[in-house]
């Protein structure tokens, strides 16, 4: 392709929009311009990088022995409502209604659909098993799209549905797509870390994300220090602090005017944060429930969400709502007498002596309350972990650091093919569930990722298996007709053996077209300009020095860099 020909639209300053690495490097590089709040147009470049990662998916899962598919993404409510989720998936969904006011919406995910083809096309357990997949737009109404195509509106995503006759054959679909998303990242250039993940509201058993460390992630991921554990912070198991054993006291309660935090009250009581349990009131679902944890401790929504059984909306309770079940202002919720439907209490709560917490009236705390004697709930694991606790693997220390999820493979089992009554003949003549599997990749937010791991203060740095060209070549003078000339024929050259090459033609100064192509990324620069009198040109690589070669050895040398890469041409 010549420049002279293409619609290109480079950036120098960063747009105020713009919040993370990506954002700012796709907007200035002219690959995506925006067209609403989380969505946006991929112009001709950004198009080129986004196809390329789409290859690379689609390469792998076919190796995989995944077979290609494309459902509509207007799905009919009907779906839906058999699987349950029509009416619990949330705002996230955009609903709209057809001229004969039947409810469609855009597809947020295809389990349903995938599971409806199933069940009228396979009819055998010697169909099976059977492993489509489709690369297609999805549409989630985000609450706060941001960081550009991180988290947008509207996004392409690859997404596979495996289906087996049993858990053994769903073991040895979802290690196949295992292997298949290392490789895909891989060829990416990413380094993705595969990590233990909470299913959310697509459901099943076991559930892994592949993420990417990102200081402007939006996940808490925790690693262990001496094995090989991680897991989205979700998903990771708390460890239990007993505190130390104390005889029971008598309740007190105490005056506390107007004074509501941890901190506050730590001061006040002239103790710390651990000798507090705070108890946080939720709506979930339209009911009221309260949490109880340590004072010092986070509260974790998904385990929340969880041991109530899915709850879908969980949000704060409103000041009126608190004031309903505590009989007091927000700040002085407590256990005892509490009036909800459910109070879950962390399992460190349990563990802890003569604490202190909210007394329900406006004003008041009571100290040394006891779990046992003075009020019971339901015991579990409803906190975040911290940094330094022990891995629920080996005992040692985690760390806890961003990332970003660019995939997710889930064994779902039979929660849809039951759901939905979506049967095979087994050997013995009789109808059994398909045991599924579910496996989707963020594309676009890899190839985002891509820019976030592989970037300078000059622009992007793509990776050779992704770049949208490989080479730029650039003549100094374009009214310089023996310039001109070995320009072309290096171009010619290049496109002959398979190279996605582009020439520098504008009548621009060497410096912008320079600057350019090091904001776009490309990895390969040849220069022709008053070296040719020498023979030679000059070669560089996107963030290496120049080099002079003679211009008979271009081909080679760019060969050579397709070889490094594991990469071939013609």
């Amino acid at each position: 392709m010549k420049m002279s020909n293409m619609l290109i639209s480079t950036l120098r300053e960063v747009p105020a929009e713009a919040e993370i690495n990506s954002h700012k490097l796709m907007l200035r590089a002219g690959m995506i311009r925006k067209m609403a709040s989380g969505i946006y147009n991929y112009m001709p470049l950004g198009l080129r990088v986004l196809k390329k990662v789409e290859d690379i998916v689609r390469e792998e899962m076919n190796n995989a022995g995944a077979q290609e598919f494309l459902a509509s993404a207007v799905l009919p409510a009907e779906l839906w409502q058999e699987s349950g989720r029509w009416d619990v998936y949330g705002e996230e969904m955009f609903r709209l209604k057809d001229r004969n006011n039947r409810d469609f919406c855009l597809g947020p995910t295809h389990e349903e659909v995938f599971t409806d083809i199933a069940r009228n096309e396979i009819k055998s357990y010697k169909q099976l098993p059977v492993n489509l997949y489709q690369i297609q737009t999805k549409y989630r109404d985000e609450r706060r799209p941001r960081f550009g195509v991180m988290r947008s509106r509207e996004f392409v995503m690859k997404d596979a549905y495996s289906f087996d006759k049993d858990q053994n054959g769903l073991d040895i679909s979802y290690n196949k797509m295992y292997e298949a998303y290392i490789k895909i990242f891989n060829r990416c250039g990413i380094d993705a870390k595969c990590v233990e993940a909470d299913s959310g509201a697509i459901g099943g058993s076991n559930s892994a994300e592949f993420m990417v460390k990102s200081e402007v992630g939006e996940d808490d991921v925790v690693f262990c220090t001496a094995c090989d554990y991680a897991a989205n912070i979700e998903k990771a198991p708390s460890t239990v602090e007993k505190a130390e054993k104390e005889e029971l006291k008598d309740l007190v309660k105490t005056e506390t005017p107007n004074i509501r935090t941890i901190e506050e009250l730590v001061k006040f009581f002239n103790t710390d944060e651990k000798k507090f349990a705070k108890t946080l009131i939720y709506n979930a679902d339209g009911k009221i429930v309260a949490v109880m944890i340590r004072g010092d401790r986070e509260v974790n929504e998904v385990k929340i969400s969880n041991a109530l059984g899915g709850v879908v909306n969980l949000n704060m309770a409103t000041p009126e709502e608190v004031l309903k079940a505590t009989n007091a202002q927000v700040g002085f919720a407590g256990p005892i007498n509490i009036n909800v439907e459910t109070l879950l209490v962390d399992e460190e709560v349990v563990n802890m002596y003569n604490f202190i917490v909210g007394a329900n009236e406006t004003g008041y705390h009571i100290e040394n309350v006891n779990y046992g004697r003075d009020f019971e709930g339901v015991v579990g694991d409803y906190r975040n972990i911290t940094e330094g606790e022990k891995c629920p693997v080996c005992g040692e220390k985690v760390t806890i650091s961003r990332g970003t999820e660019v995939g997710h493979i889930f064994k779902l089992g039979t929660k849809y093919s039951k759901a939905m009554n979506a049967n095979f003949i087994d050997e013995n003549g009789k109808e059994q569930p398909f045991v599924m599997g579910c496996y989707g990749i963020g594309v676009t937010r890899t190839m985002a990722s891509i820019i976030e791991q592989h970037n300078d203060e000059n622009g992007i740095v793509w990776p050779l298996s992704v770049a949208p060209y490989h080479v730029n070549i650039i003549p100094v003078n374009i009214k310089d007709e023996e310039q001109m000339r070995i320009a072309n024929n290096i171009y010619e050259e290049l496109k002959e053996i398979g190279v996605d090459v582009v020439l520098d033609d504008r009548n621009e100064r060497a410096g912008v077209k320079f600057k350019d192509s090091d904001l776009m990324g490309i990895p390969m620069r040849i220069t022709v300009g008053k070296k040719i009198s020498e023979g030679q040109v000059e070669f560089k690589l996107r963030t290496a020095e120049m080099e002079n070669i003679n211009i008979e050895e271009v081909v080679n040398r760019v060969r050579e860099e397709f070889n490094k890469n594991k990469l071939s041409v013609r």
